[in-house]
């Protein structure tokens, strides 16, 4: 065998192990950026839905400014919520287009792919969030944080949406059809938000304590009404019944951390179907 026909023994060819994941995350989170930009109907509903918010709760709670305080927190995390997972419905959408499976054959680790599109998704969540907060601040006394609450209830509010956006991919992985993930999201979203202390006293007893107390967005809106809201020391804050920030910030970064590895682990998965 002569020198040209040899085998090539050390391959250029790039691999999972050579090629770095910070683009890669960097990009597809850039992609669903730009994708929400670039369609204008999306770009009006999210300045619109915070705008649309403030006004009815401004508007219908004028007579008793401390209910509007108590609930801004709450509909803030809604808007997080909603926001954030359905940002997630481009994951059906990349695999019906088939740029979803382009992206699984590249040599990439999946786990970047799973953080680009979780960061993309929760990028957009919060810039709806920062408006609605931007708007209370402004026009609400009784929502007057320091700027040190203030910066811890937007990095809250960050740990918040990068949860909420893992469950969203989570659940879309497994969905074939935008009508499918409508469906499922209506039946478990909206509970998981009204049972989050948003709408029920976190300080609810029998069984219904129990659930709101098991819920992990519980602690998010907890963290938040303590960041947002005037409470004089830790007892007031403990006589409205709201856990400490401690436990706050524990809850709300376990639960980021186990959907984003639930996440890592099911996109290493074949889904065959709707929750198969």
């Amino acid at each position: 065998m002569t020198n040209d026909q040899a085998p090539m023994t050390n391959s250029t060819a790039p691999t999972a192990t050579t090629v770095s994941p910070w683009p890669v995350i960097g990009t597809l989170g850039w992609r669903e950026l730009r994708r929400f930009f670039r369609q204008r109907n999306r770009v009006f509903g999210a300045l619109g839905q915070p705008i649309i918010f403030w006004l009815l709760f401004s508007e219908g709670l004028r007579s008793n400014a401390l209910n509007y305080a108590h609930f801004f927190p709450g509909t803030l995390v809604m808007i997080l919520l909603f926001t954030a997972i359905f940002a997630t419905i481009s994951i059906i959408e990349d695999r019906n287009e088939g740029f979803l499976q382009g992206v699984l054959v590249a040599p990439i680790p999946r786990w970047s792919m799973v953080l680009g599109k979780v960061f993309g998704g929760a990028a957009i969540a919060m810039l709806q969030g920062l408006l609605f907060l931007i708007l209370g601040w402004a026009t609400v006394k009784e929502i007057s944080p320091s700027i040190a609450g203030a910066l811890g209830a937007i990095v809250l509010m960050a740990v918040v949406s990068i949860a909420l956006t893992a469950l969203g991919f989570l659940i879309a992985w497994r969905m074939d059809s935008t009508q499918g993930f409508h469906a499922v999201m209506s039946v478990f979203l909206l509970p998981m938000w009204l049972l989050s202390g948003a709408f029920f006293p976190s300080s609810s007893s029998g069984w219904l304590g129990w659930i709101v107390a098991i819920n992990p967005l519980t602690y998010g809106v907890a963290g938040l009404r303590r960041y947002l809201q005037e409470y004089g020391d830790a007892a007031s804050a403990g006589a409205a019944g709201l856990p400490s920030l401690t436990v706050c910030w524990l809850v709300s970064l376990a639960f980021a951390g186990v959907l984003l590895a639930a996440a890592w682990k099911i996109a290493g998965t074949r889904s065959r179907g709707d929750l198969l």
